[in-house]
């Protein structure tokens, strides 16, 4: 399953919009106003359906991922020089990718690629190529890409 991530160009808070191969909306994100970034997922229909959601006053940056109101896990920046590496704490999948964090791919406890993350370049706002190998691990990939393109924009 292929998605295409773009970040809404006029937005008060983050705002994107997540497309399929069609171009069908498969889930709209909405950043609410909250110490940190919170970051609410919508379903086609309009239901809640994720969060994604900083916590404050930690060393290093670390997000919580929600279904629903279910937490599912965190992922947080871990300390590494010259390269940027992150901890996740959810199904036990974690982050390959290289220096400049513009492709990487989502990794199973096993070493499977679970999604492989690509940054278009010269594009006026932020737009991701997500493509995950199996349609139940979409939401999670997601949550996890803009987990860490709000770790990034924090550093800027």
């Amino acid at each position: 399953m292929r998605l295409l991530f773009k970040q809404r160009m006029f937005s008060w808070f983050h705002a994107y919009d997540i497309y399929d191969d069609a171009g069908n909306t498969v889930y709209t994100v909405k950043g609410r106003p909250s110490w940190g970034h919170c970051l609410k997922i919508y379903d086609a229909s309009g239901n809640e359906v994720g969060t994604v959601k900083q916590r404050v006053l930690t060393f290093l940056p670390t997000f919580e991922i929600y279904y629903g109101d279910r937490y599912a896990g965190c992922i947080s920046k871990e300390f590494a020089l010259f390269r940027h590496s992150y901890n996740i704490e959810c199904n036990g999948w974690h982050v390959e990718g290289n220096f400049l964090e513009w492709d990487y791919n989502i990794e199973d406890s096993t070493g499977n690629t679970v999604a492989t993350v690509s940054k278009e370049l010269f594009r006026m706002t932020d737009t991701y190529v997500i493509d995950v190998r199996l349609a139940e691990d979409a939401l999670c990939a997601l949550m996890l890409v803009l987990a860490i393109d709000a770790e990034k924009c924090s550093r800027n």
